[in-house]
């Protein structure tokens, strides 16, 4: 299961525009409290995904072909995780405007962002980002097919949505415990990811696409 996981996870880990705009909230005023409120609205909506859809798909009460029946729908939504981060590469070689990106009047707004608005921020971004859905809809199909308890399934949701978010909640931590040292080195990250996007988001693209491709048409039996 795990084995299926990190790739998601670091796929998550590596999108540079969450850490940009994490890192652009300690610039505002209530800094980790921003900061934090933007994670939270991001973890949080993350997790009530997981409870819907996850009871829907696959953690309720369904046991009368749990070796085989939703193994389908497991590869079938690795493929599609696949053709995103291709799709997704193959844009950023072709043209540097990605359309998940906050526009520039968000980008705005996030410098004099309040914690509340941070929250609802990061609630709205997963919410109608299509990578995200995908992610979280490939991650309750892989741990779903594994065949744990209900309680088992709840927990590993959990843990892969702290996971996936525990680059940003490290560099909220680094703020909040060095708040001085940390502002130089973290202003530096900001401007490589922003200087580096696109390369980044090629090479994760096509590591992670080619990846996830290879598994879902092994799961499909294709190879």
């Amino acid at each position: 299961m795990w084995s299926s996981l990190l790739p998601l996870i670091l796929g998550s880990l590596l999108e540079p525009i969450e850490l940009a705009i994490t890192i652009m909230l300690l610039g505002t005023p209530a800094r980790t409290r921003t900061a934090g409120a933007w994670i939270a609205g991001h973890g949080c909506t993350r997790l009530l995904q997981g409870l819907v859809f996850g009871t829907i798909l696959h953690w309720g009460a369904r046991r009368s072909a749990p070796n085989h029946a939703h193994h389908w729908i497991v590869s079938t939504v690795l493929l599609i995780v696949a053709l995103i981060f291709l799709v997704t590469a193959a844009r950023e070689f072709f043209d540097d405007n990605d359309p998940e990106a906050p526009p520039p009047k968000w980008m705005a707004m996030l410098m004099s962002a309040t914690p509340t608005r941070a929250f609802l921020i990061g609630a709205g971004l997963v919410t109608v980002s299509v990578k995200s859905w995908v992610f979280t809809l490939a991650a309750i199909s892989v741990i779903g097919n594994a065949g744990l308890p209900r309680v088992g399934n709840m927990a590993s949701y959990v843990l892969f949505v702290l996971l996936a978010l525990s680059t940003n909640l490290l560099v909220v931590a680094m703020a909040a415990l060095f708040p001085d040292q940390s502002r130089a080195l973290l202003d530096r990250i900001q401007r490589w990811l922003q200087d580096n996007d696109r390369p980044i988001m090629i090479v994760v693209g096509l590591g992670f696409g080619i990846w996830f491709g290879f598994k879902a048409l092994h799961g499909l039996g294709v190879i």
